[in-house]
């Protein structure tokens, strides 16, 4: 993947986990301009139909979740879309995979356990974006709602990309 590409690909899912963190959705524009991005990325490696068939694999699999209600459907697109940003070679995608599911493991614990200590903030709506946002973010934890997901898809999938990004 050129440097460029892989720049924009992390702007973009950067992007992703901030407005997953902020609002819990992912904008349906968003996986489909990673999918671009990606689908050049594997024209310019030649892999283009096995990262193809490597997203389509993901893609079903985590469809099947989303109907099980254990992933939501903007993670689901943004996942399967972040599949063709990596080679799709066993031990880079291998890589990926086990890299995402790590830091949404740590993001689970670490959302369970501040469940345990955080006091539910009082209502107001006083203060700054920031301040409105932290307030809504401790609501959340404290009753234990749906994780962003998007920030280990988008961690995960960085983590995979900085090894080979930037090589000549």
């Amino acid at each position: 993947m050129s440097a460029g590409l892989a720049v924009f690909a992390i702007v973009l899912l950067v992007y992703a986990a901030l407005h997953d963190l902020a609002v819990r959705t992912i904008p349906n524009w968003l996986p489909l301009l990673l999918l671009v991005v990606g689908v050049c990325a594997r024209l310019l490696d030649h892999s283009l139909m096995a990262g193809m068939l490597a997203a389509a694999v993901v893609f079903v699999l985590l469809f099947g979740l989303w109907l099980g209600g254990g992933m939501g459907g903007g993670d689901v697109k943004l996942w399967a879309a972040s599949v063709l940003l990596v080679p799709p070679v066993w031990r880079s995608e291998l890589f990926f995979f086990l890299h995402v599911v790590m830091f949404g493991g740590m993001l689970a614990i670490l959302y369970l356990l501040l469940s345990f200590f955080v006091r539910r903030p009082r209502a107001s709506r006083g203060g700054g974006y920031l301040r409105r946002f932290w307030r809504v973010e401790l609501w959340r934890i404290g009753r234990r709602r749906a994780l962003p997901y998007a920030c280990a898809i988008a961690a995960g999938t960085i983590a995979a990309l900085l090894p080979n990004a930037f090589q000549t």
